[in-house]
Formats: C-alpha cells, structure tokens, sequence
C-alpha cells in the first residue's frame, strides 16, 4: 500500500510579520524535510498570523502577503526543500475583496491556491458560514497519491467542500486551521474530524496553529484521522511542535474532475513516481505518535500561561507589574506570571491603606518570596488621605473607597512609565460579570490574565497549582492564607466580598446560566435558584457593561468571554424579570 511521510507544522506565527513568519516556515520546513517528510501542512494564514482583522482591509498588506507565498516557493528550493509539498495559509484578495487563503508550494513555485471564502470584517471566522457555490478545490497528484484540502471552517460543515472531494476521488486531505482555544475543545474537535474523514473516504490531516494572538489563545492539538475515523497521530497541546507520521493510502486512480456538489474540482500532477520506500537506513518509520491531551486544569492553566506570554512579548514588554494584595486573584496572577515569563520579569507591589490587614500584608510578601520576584511596598494611605481632605469624602462610603483603588491604579501606571513594565489588572470573569471593580482603580492594566475565569475556578487552579509543585518537590507558589481566607476588598474596615455579592459557589452557577448558557430568568428559576438572588445578580449583570467595554483585553478561555463573544448595548432597558 502507498505510504506518504507527513509533517504537520504546529508553529506560533505573529499577526503582520511576513518576514518572521517567512523565516519560521523555512525553518520548520527544513525540519521536516530532515525528517524525511513527503508533504508539510502549516496552519491557517501562517504566513500573516490569525486573525488579521481589519489589516484584512489593507490592500498593501493582502498583495504583500501574496508576493511574499511566491518568494517563500523560491526560498524553499533554495534552501532545499523543493522536493517537499508545502501547504501556508496566508490572505489574499480579489476583485470583491480579502480571501483566506492557502497554497501549495512545490519545486520552486505555487503549484495551487485555494480560497475559503471572502474574508468579511471580523475577528474570528463565523464558524457557520457556508462555503461559497463555485469554490475550486484543487487535487495534486503526488507520488501517484491525490490530495485535496480545505481550509479551516470549511470542515465545519456537514455536505460541504470535503463531501465533494469525497464524491470526486481524493486519497488525503489537508486541513489547515487557526480553531482558538475553548475549555474541552477537543470534545468536539476530534468527532467532528473524524466525521468528515468519513465523508472523504480518505485520512485528514488538521494542523492547528499554537499561541496566543490579543484575547485568543491556540493550542495546537493537531490531529491526523484515517477514513474510518480512527486517531492516528496528535500533537501536543499549547507547544510548536513538528508532528512526522507516515500514514498507508488507498491509491484510487481518481480522474473525476468538473462541477462536483457546486464545486470545481481540478486536478494536477505534480509526480507519479512512488514516494522512498520505507527501509530502515533510508527511511526509517515515523509511526505514529499520539499525544495524551491535558487535564482540564493544566490545560486552563497552559491556555493562560500561554496567551499572558505571548501578549507580553509580542507586544514588545520584557516585564509586567501589578499589586500583591495578598488576595488570591493576585496570587494566582503572580504565579501565571511567572510561569509565563519568568520570576525575573515580575514586579510585584504591596499597596497598604490604613484598611489593610497584617495577614495581607503578610501574605503579599510571602507571595513574592515563593515565587522569586520583585517586590516592593508603596503604602498610599497619605495620597489618599489628600484625595479624601481636598474634595471631603469622609465618610461617603462607596467615594471614599473608591478613592483607594484609583490611587492604587494611578501609582502603578507611574511605575509602569518609570521603568517600562506592562501593568496587569487582576480581576477575575466573576468580579466583571456584576460589576465589582473600580474603574480606573483595579481596572487599570494592559492586559487582564484571569479576566475569563470565574472566582471559584481561581481558586480550583490555585489549589491545582500547589498540587502540581508539590508533586515535583517543590515550594507551592501561592500561599494557603490567600486560597482559604475569605475574599476582601480591604476597602474599609472589617469589610468582606459577601458584604455586596452571594457566596460565590451560588454566584457562579447562576452567572454561568445566564452567561455561558444565555438562560432567562424563568429558566433560572426552574433550575432551582431563588428569585430574590436571581432579580439581584442579573439587576448586577445588565448594569455592569459600560465596566466591561472599559476593562483591559485578557486570554479568552470560554465560549462566552467578555468583549470577545459576548457585547451587550451599554445603553439597554431590557431587564430579565419574571
């Protein structure tokens, strides 16, 4: 039976840097050509990053990104590569406009194309929308084995480009994709694949792109599926990787060409001859490898890690800075932090009021020396206390308070001027959700790590965190004050979080019915939540959006996040009510 030797590039590409991704091609080309590989398939739009956004707009930028996949053709056969078929994403454009778009490199040239649609205005693709009716999709002939492709959303749909490739005759399909992160993606990732390899008659390979782009995150996770739907290789989760598999084909002898379900179907030849064979000395066996996919916590947390490193450095930071209140939303961004980037790159600064507890205090410096980094004690009660003399605000409750948090924000802001670090804010989905943050105060920041996890998964991954240090012998980065003490502002005295919220086990699941599930009120009620809690945190919910629109863009780890997926009217009198 014929084999082909498969590389699947899992690579973390930067939205806009053509020449960067350009040198990340060949050099993961070069790998999987020292590897022995037949055919390297690159993600979606690897070429300019994903998603472009309104770049997708710019016509200099879409023609530069077409001139730039026919110099890569030639710079791969330079480089040595020729023999290899190449699959990049990358944008084009034509006379409606921008297309997603992929290519296939071979000998020296761009031996085909393929568009998935008109690239509309938005930042990820509608993973609905239907292919357009007179799509081509090319089949090449390689080592006398037919391959087709189609392009990330295109295998969402069930009859689509894939059935038609199926119906003409393909031996393989490619699949190139840039599919953002959500928790149990893979739930739904790997049925679906397998599913259309069944519509094919023929194995998938689906490469992922890795990395995190502004709020989204990838994690990889690319996948080969034989026909009968069965796994055969997997990459690992939220690392570049080069997958190399050899996978045995049906040689069909296809010929069908022409208007296939709408679509035009074109073939081209680009070898007959049968690929080496795979004899130890020559070209030793790849097998298959197949990695385990993560637990739910270490993947929310590599997810995390991964979309806080990313923002940082590809937005040219070396550093970020934030307050250790010795609560758990800082420990747990503390210890994201420096797992992404490093304790020598965290600065961590203890803002005591005349409100702030001894344990916080304590906690805050015991947080720094777990964890190796910077820290520093900046106390604001005197700048406060200017403030509240000046515009007489003793004793006015929510002003005076508020007072504190903005002094808080501002100090950092001066700091992250001063020495050039990225201020974090570290509020998490939960806090957002009923508006229990000050903007201006602990809204303030660049980028927000833990803005998509509700409170009660914060403190699952705190204690998952210790867990995992303590299982590899080492000192457990958060300490347990900050995970069992109960929640507090510190904005007056003896003030705790269910002063003004519902304990938060109950906040949650309420938040994540209305939220995450789009659930009424009398869906709320009939799930057993009392009406009086529910009229008070949906009454929270719907008035705290002027907030969210205004709060730092944070890694997006569910299917709701906020700013991302879910964007209300700030200015909206609709109310849910029974």
């Amino acid at each position: 039976m014929p084999q082909l030797r498969l590389a699947l590039a899992q690579v973390n590409a930067t939205v806009g840097d053509l020449a960067g991704n350009t040198e990340l091609t060949i050099e993961w080309t070069r790998k999987a050509a020292e590897a022995g590989a037949d055919v390297v398939v690159f993600p979606e739009m690897s070429l300019t990053g994903y998603p472009v956004e309104d770049l997708s707009l710019r016509e200099t930028f879409a023609r530069a990104s077409r001139d730039r996949v026919h110099e890569l053709a030639t710079l791969l056969d330079e480089a040595g590569c020729g023999d290899l078929l190449v699959y990049v994403g990358y944008l084009d454009r034509d006379e409606v406009g921008p297309r997603d778009a992929a290519a296939a490199l071979h000998r020296g040239r761009v031996v085909a194309t393929q568009y998935k649609h008109h690239l509309p205005n938005y930042g990820v693709f509608d993973e609905h929308r239907y292919f357009r009716p007179g799509q081509t999709l090319d089949v090449l002939r390689l080592h006398g084995i037919d391959i087709g492709m189609v392009i990330c959303e295109d295998i969402w749909q069930e009859g689509g480009p894939i059935a038609a490739l199926g119906k003409a005759g393909v031996d393989l399909v490619v699949a190139p994709n840039a599919s953002p992160y959500e928790r149990s993606k893979d739930d739904v990732r790997l049925p679906l694949v397998a599913r259309r390899a069944g519509e094919a008659g023929a194995p998938i390979v689906y490469t992922n792109l890795v990395g995190g782009q502004d709020d989204l995150v990838f994690d990889g996770d690319s996948i080969v599926v034989a026909a009968g739907g069965e796994l055969l290789a997997r990459a690992s989760q939220f690392v570049e990787q080069l997958l190399v598999t050899d996978v045995d084909l049906r040689c069909g002898g296809h010929t069908a060409e022409g208007n296939v379900e709408g679509l035009l179907v074109r073939r081209r030849v680009l070898s007959s001859e049968p690929p080496p064979e795979p004899v130890p000395g020559n070209r030793p066996l790849a097998g298959h490898a197949v990695s385990e996919p993560l637990s739910d916590e270490a993947e929310m947390w590599s997810a995390l890690v991964v979309g806080l490193r990313d923002y940082v450095h590809k937005n040219g930071f070396h550093s970020v800075i934030f307050g250790f209140s010795g609560g758990i939303d800082s420990a747990l961004t503390a210890a994201l932090a420096v797992d992404a980037l490093g304790a020598d790159a965290v600065y961590g600064v203890s803002m005591p009021s005349k409100y702030s507890s001894e344990h916080s205090k304590a906690d805050a410096e015991q947080l720094a020396q777990r964890l190796g980094c910077h820290f520093r004690v900046e106390p604001v009660e005197d700048m406060v206390r200017v403030y509240v003399d000046q515009l007489g605000l003793a004793g006015t409750g929510l002003a005076e308070e508020n007072i504190q948090a903005r002094v808080r924000g501002m100090l950092l802001m001066a700091l992250s001027n001063l020495e050039g670090h990225l201020v974090l804010a570290t509020g998490n989905k939960t806090e957002l959700a009923v508006g229990y943050s000050t903007i201006y105060g602990d809204a303030v920041g660049g980028f927000a790590p833990i803005k998509d996890l509700f409170k009660t998964q914060v403190w699952r991954l705190a204690r998952w965190r210790n867990e995992e240090a303590d299982k590899r012998g080492e000192t457990a980065p958060i300490p347990e004050n900050s995970i069992v003490k109960p929640p507090s502002a510190e904005l007056r005295p003896d003030q705790l979080d269910t002063d003004s919220l519902p304990d938060y086990e109950l906040l949650d699941d309420i938040l994540d019915d209305y939220i995450e599930g789009d659930r009424g009120y009398g869906d709320l009620v009939a799930a057993g939540f009392d009406p009086q809690v529910i009229d008070r945190v949906v009454r929270m919910v719907d008035r705290a959006e002027y907030k969210r629109r205004q709060y730092p863009p944070g890694t997006k780890i569910t299917f709701k996040a906020f700013g991302r997926d879910r964007r209300l009217p700030i200015t909206n009198a609709w109310r849910e009510t029974h």
